[in-house]
This record gives structure tokens, sequence and C-alpha cells, in this order.
């Protein structure tokens, strides 16, 4: 009997649809260990807690003190193991110039040697690093200049690693069009980016655009929604609960997924207290962002244009800092979870 198009549409559909599910399943959930800080877990016991709610990756920092201990290294990982869980490494300043990189542990050469000999140890399948934050806006430039001068130094030990080092767009030090030059300028092959669409909002950007820029270097994520609305000042930016923002995190979390399938969605979820103001309309606050293109700015002052308040919820009497952590966590798995399901 001969296929009509009708037929041939449903039979490739019956095909695709499985594909599209397990599509889907691929997607794994992650947890940066500061989302839940203040309960001052250790990783074992960070790994407990992310498997008992079901998340799949532990985005974990390893103290440095901890970094020359074996014995704990192979507890981190055998327990990861044992949980059938991955992780992910979250590490320091590789800038030797930046006030974040702190030299009581070595060179940055040296502290990154540990550093790629600790996510050997660890399996790990991606390695966040940083350059600086707010206070080494003003001479961006020559931070990523020191910065490209390190990765090219350990441009061999990095390949033969198997990792790329994840540079996050940190609140206060990138916009997305100079993280994308320092991936270009050091090579695709040995650098890549840690995307968090909340930090883009300090830089003044729409993380929709620094998902545009960023999106196809990304090798790990750090995930938060964020409310935007006009003031008298300028623009309030409050980090929000997932769904509770007003930057289309939903179509956000599509593109990505599209974007960059097989990198799991880790969230970092640090709801605000207290909105951040960026002072747009006062000229002191681009002295630092002078190649900071017209069109950029416009399309954050629009989202701004659009939002409405979103203030914080006061504190709940008898629950700890900690406890709210995980509570606020455990709603942005549950939203994320519904909205892969739609996907």
């Amino acid at each position: 009997m001969g296929m009509n198009r009708r037929t041939f549409l449903a039979a490739a559909g019956a095909v695709a649809a499985p594909a599209l599910a397990q599509q889907r399943a691929k997607v794994e959930l992650g947890v940066e260990a500061g989302t839940v800080s203040q309960n001052k877990w250790t990783p074992v016991q960070f790994m407990d807690y992310l498997a008992k709610i079901g998340v799949e990756v532990a985005m974990v920092n390893v103290p440095r003190d901890m970094q020359t201990d074996p014995a704990a290294l192979r507890e981190i990982k055998d327990h990861a193991d044992k949980l059938g869980m991955s992780l992910i490494l979250s590490d320091g300043c590789i800038c030797p110039s930046s006030t974040s990189f702190n030299p009581k542990f070595g060179t940055v050469e040296e502290q990154l040697i540990q550093t790629l000999n600790v996510a050997r140890t660890l399996g790990v399948k991606g390695l966040r690093v940083t350059v600086g934050m707010a206070k080494e806006r003003p001479g961006i430039e020559m931070h990523m200049e020191n910065t490209l001068k390190v990765v090219r130094s350990m441009r061999s030990r990095i390949l033969d690693s198997g990792l790329k080092l994840a540079v996050e767009n940190h609140g206060g030090d990138f916009q997305a069009r100079e993280l994308k030059s320092l991936v270009e300028a050091a090579g695709r092959d040995v650098l890549g980016v840690t995307l968090d669409p909340g930090n883009s909002l300090w830089m003044m950007e729409d993380p929709h655009l620094t998902l545009e820029l960023l999106g196809p270097y990304t090798e790990v994520s750090h995930i938060r929604d964020t409310a935007v609305w006009r003031v008298p000042e300028g623009v309030a930016i409050r980090w929000v609960n997932m769904g509770d923002g007003n930057v289309d995190i939903d179509g956000w979390i599509r593109k990505f997924i599209q974007m960059r399938p097989g990198v799991p969605i880790t969230f970092e979820n640090l709801v605000s207290g207290q909105p951040r103001i960026a002072r747009v309309f006062d000229p002191a606050t681009f002295k630092d962002f002078s190649k900071m293109p017209a069109s950029e700015l416009s399309r954050f002052l629009a989202l701004a244009e659009r939002g409405k308040p979103v203030p914080a919820a006061p504190p709940k009497p008898g629950v700890s800092r900690g406890e709210q952590q995980c509570a606020d966590l455990e709603v942005c798995v549950r939203y994320t979870r519904d909205l892969l399901k739609r996907i």
C-alpha cells in the first residue's frame, strides 16, 4: 500500500517523538555549592542533599588545603560515583593582576596546575574559573591581557587535561563581547565560558544578548532568574527564584538547550534582599563602559521599562538562612523540571 503525505508525517512523528523525549531526558540539572552555602556542608553532605532532591550534577568548591589531600579527593570522587552524580569543579581566579587572586597559594601557574590535577582526580565534566569582580572593571583590558598570557603559557597543560577553563562572566568584570574576545584570542580549544544570565544584568546587559554572544562558547552554566524594573535613579535589578522575574527565563533556557545540548542547567540561585541599582542616567556610571554599544544599552533599558517591582518577602520566623536557601532552590528545581516537560 502506498504512503500518502498524512501517513508519512504520522510515521515520521512516531520516529521523532522518542528522539525528542530522549533529547529532553539528557538535560541534566545541577547546583553550585554556593547556592546553599549557609548550611556549611562538606562536599559529601552537599552531594547527599542534591541526591535527595533528585539533582544529577554537583558543582563543588574544593578548598586549597583539601586539594592537596588525596584521601579527601578520593572521598568526593567515590561518593559521587556511589550516587551516580557528575561533578563540576568551581575554582578561583586565574588573573595575577586581579584583586581576587591570592598569591598565598603560589603563582597563577602553580595554582592552575594544582586545579587541573584536582579536576583530573575528580573526573569532572567542567571547570569554572574567574578573572575578577567590580574592582577589576576600570582596568579590564589590562586584566584580560594578563589572563591571556597565563592561558597561553599553560596551553599544553590545559589541552592535556581534556578540559577547557570556563571563565565566568562574573558580577562586575566582563560584558559579553569582551569575554567573547578573550576566548577567541586564547583559542576555543582551551578557553570557554561559565554563563551566568543574572550577572549579565549587573553589567547592564539583556541576558538574551549575553546568550547570543557567549552561548556558543559555554561549557558551564550558573542559572538564576532576575526581576528588572525602572526606578527614579535608573534601573533596579533583583535576583529572584525561577519564574519570579521578567527576563523571559523560560525562553532563555529553551534557547540555551538548543544552543548547547548536553551542558547541564546548573543553578546558582542567590535570591537578593534589596535590589542593585544601575544608575543609567548618571554619566559617571559609563566611565568604565565607554565602549558599550548604544544598541546593547537600549535592550537593557527596554527590558527595564517592561518590568514591575518585585520586593523581597520578609524573613519567615523560625526559618534559618540555610533552610531558606534550600527552600528557594527546591522551588527552582521544581519550576525548571516542569518547564523541561513543556519544551
